[in-house]
């Protein structure tokens, strides 16, 4: 770092001692301007003079106020003013007092608004110029009157034009510093969405697949003695089960690795086109399913695909687990105007729930049913059926928020 920055750094980080220092600067220019004639006979004269006791003592108050600028802006160019105003009236030849005025009139156009610098900085040079014209010994088109009106004319608006820098400096940093905070905060927000959605996932795939696997596992425990063959079948219905929870949580957890990891899963999310698979599972494990669709020729979504796999899944899980052994269960996929309509009744009776756990499945099944339908800006209903049983009605748009806007913006 030069001597000059430094010395600047250690300025700024001073204000007192700055604004000290600018007054015996101001002090020492008054001083040397004290000394010289304008009023020669050959013009200005640059031999020396002695200034009157007066003109030293207002150019020493002028310059002392100075030392308060930032304090006290206002009271400092009242006083600069008034020993201004005294140095025009009295002065023969004048003082440049009026310099420490001009330095006020600067500190106060930088430090307060536009309005207030308009109001203080026409009413300084009012009475300043006024005072030299009318009241002073010189005739009052002299060119130091002239003069008084034309340095404070750029003292105002030299002190404007640094707070308009400042001000516009200031808001250049704290736009950078909300959009550094709103990229954060979006940031957050991403993560906090993906960790979501991966939860929904392993839940969803966890508590199928392991509720298959319990239900097949009591199976081949129950009839492991009498029955052989059928406890055989029963554990291959459990080791397909396990196979597809692998396999589905292998994918959900390959989101997790980065994007150029060749280990990564390429399988695409489940959708309703995997619907009779998903029955089939529930079919091997003693639930009566009837399926009926009538949304052939529908393209999905893939986020709508998914969530509509995925309530089905889980409906029919809780109907597994909560609603009995003999409860039969019904899924219908229509599509209805712009969208899909996903519904899972069944006719159980709540026996199946374990002890203590409400017959809607409790725990996080509804619930991230829910969120996956507000994900994609849908509606779902669920609720107990009137006469037993339960109901999950899902309305998913077929057009995602994507898919519209392209739509709008690139009109068929």
């Amino acid at each position: 770092m030069s001597t000059l920055a430094r010395a600047r750094c250690t300025l700024g980080a001073h204000p007192s001692a700055l604004d000290t220092a600018l007054a015996a600067a101001v002090l020492v220019c008054m001083l040397a301007g004290s000394f010289v004639d304008p009023h020669g006979p050959e013009g200005v004269n640059w031999d020396l003079r002695t200034p009157d006791a007066l003109s030293l003592a207002l150019m020493a108050v002028g310059a002392a106020a100075l030392a308060f600028r930032r304090r006290e802006p206002m009271t400092v160019l009242a006083v600069t003013g008034c020993v201004s105003v005294v140095e025009s009236v009295t002065g023969e030849p004048r003082a440049p007092v009026v310099m420490s005025a001009v330095v006020a009139l600067f500190t106060v156009a930088a430090s307060t608004d536009r309005p207030t610098t308009w109001r203080v900085g026409l009413l300084t040079m009012t009475v300043l110029t006024g005072a030299a014209m009318l009241a002073g010994p010189l005739p009052w088109y002299a060119q130091e009157n002239l003069a008084v009106f034309a340095w404070t004319g750029i003292g105002a608006t030299a002190g404007d034009a640094v707070r308009s820098r400042r001000a516009f400096v200031q808001a250049i940093r704290d736009r950078a510093e909300k959009a550094e905070r709103t990229r954060e905060e979006e940031a957050r927000r991403r993560v906090a969405e993906e960790r979501l959605r991966i939860a929904r996932d392993l839940h969803d795939v966890v508590a199928h697949h392991i509720a298959l696997v319990n239900v097949q596992a009591g199976v081949a425990s129950h009839v492991m003695d009498k029955r052989p063959d059928q406890a055989k079948e029963a554990l291959a219905h459990v080791r397909q089960a396990s196979r597809s929870a692998l396999d589905e949580l292998r994918a959900t957890v390959g989101l997790l690795r980065q994007s150029g990891d060749p280990e990564a899963p390429t399988e695409p999310a489940p959708g309703l086109a995997r619907l009779d698979e998903l029955v089939g599972t529930f079919h091997h494990a003693g639930l009566h399913v009837e399926v009926a669709r009538a949304d052939q020729g529908t393209e999905l979504p893939a986020a709508v695909d998914l969530a509509a796999y995925r309530i089905i899944q889980e409906a029919l899980t809780n109907v597994r687990k909560h609603a009995g052994e003999q409860a039969r269960a019904e899924v219908s996929v229509v599509r209805v105007g712009p969208n899909v309509e996903v519904t899972v009744l069944d006719d159980g009776t709540g026996e199946g729930a374990p002890d203590g756990a409400p017959a809607d499945g409790g725990g996080h099944g509804l619930l991230g049913m829910r969120e996956r339908v507000t994900a994609v800006r849908g509606i779902l209903t669920t609720g107990p059926r009137y006469g037993g049983g339960f109901r999950v009605h899902a309305i998913l748009p077929v057009r995602s928020r994507t898919d519209a806007a392209d739509a709008v913006e690139s009109p068929v």
